[in-house]
């Protein structure tokens, strides 16, 4: 009879090769595996962020299109008492233009300076006229603008904060050596090029 300590050394020495490949394999298989759930997870979380700022974006377009129904009203009242202004209504109406047809964050931010600048140039002109800022309609229109201008100062917050989340998830490491492989770029912050003209929407004082 073969002794039992004899057979059973034999199968440890036979088993020992099929453990040293075994553990290697099964730490490659774990590392892997560890990768995909990192990448679906943040392939995941990328989506929900870009998904976000698209949302913000369309609120904000949503504001601006608002402010822009209004601004004809205004023009218009302000013309029946200050006709000759027409520098001033043209400037205002170009600018009312440039938002509108602005393709991107960074042209919103363009035209938004603009706008503002000539909006103001516009109230300017109504504070020389008493009656005009007595007028009921004019003091509907003005009220409504404001309300917008602070709507859209909201929105371009809440748009920004999420363009800043976005664009670091996307430049940090080890997400920038894939994100832009999946897809994901960096988004544009939605800043005004004269950041003093909106620090305080246009109002008039009465």
């Amino acid at each position: 009879e073969i002794p039992l300590r004899l057979v059973g050394s034999e199968m440890c020495i036979r088993d020992r090769p099929l453990m040293e490949w075994l553990v290697p394999v099964l730490i490659v298989v774990g590392v892997i595996l560890l990768i995909g759930i990192y990448l679906w997870a943040t392939y995941n979380s990328l989506v929900q962020l870009n998904v976000r700022v698209d949302e913000a974006w369309s609120g904000i377009t949503v504001q601006l299109k608002r402010r822009a129904d209004l601004i004809p009203n205004l023009i218009e009242t302000v013309k029946g008492y200050a006709s000759h202004e027409k520098a001033v209504f043209e400037n205002v109406t170009r600018a009312r233009a440039e938002t509108l047809s602005a393709g991107s964050p960074g042209e919103a931010g363009i035209a938004e300076g603009h706008l503002q600048q000539a909006l103001r140039s516009l109230f300017a002109v109504a504070e020389a006229y008493p009656q005009l800022q007595a007028s009921q309609n004019f003091l509907q229109v003005q009220q409504a603008l404001v309300d917008t201008e602070d709507k859209i100062q909201a929105a371009r917050r809440f748009y920004n904060g999420g363009v800043r989340e976005l664009n670091t998830k996307i430049k940090v490491f080890p997400n920038n050596l894939f994100a832009k492989g999946l897809g994901f770029t960096e988004r544009e912050f939605f800043e005004v090029a004269d950041s003093g003209a909106i620090s305080e929407p246009p109002r008039v004082q009465f």
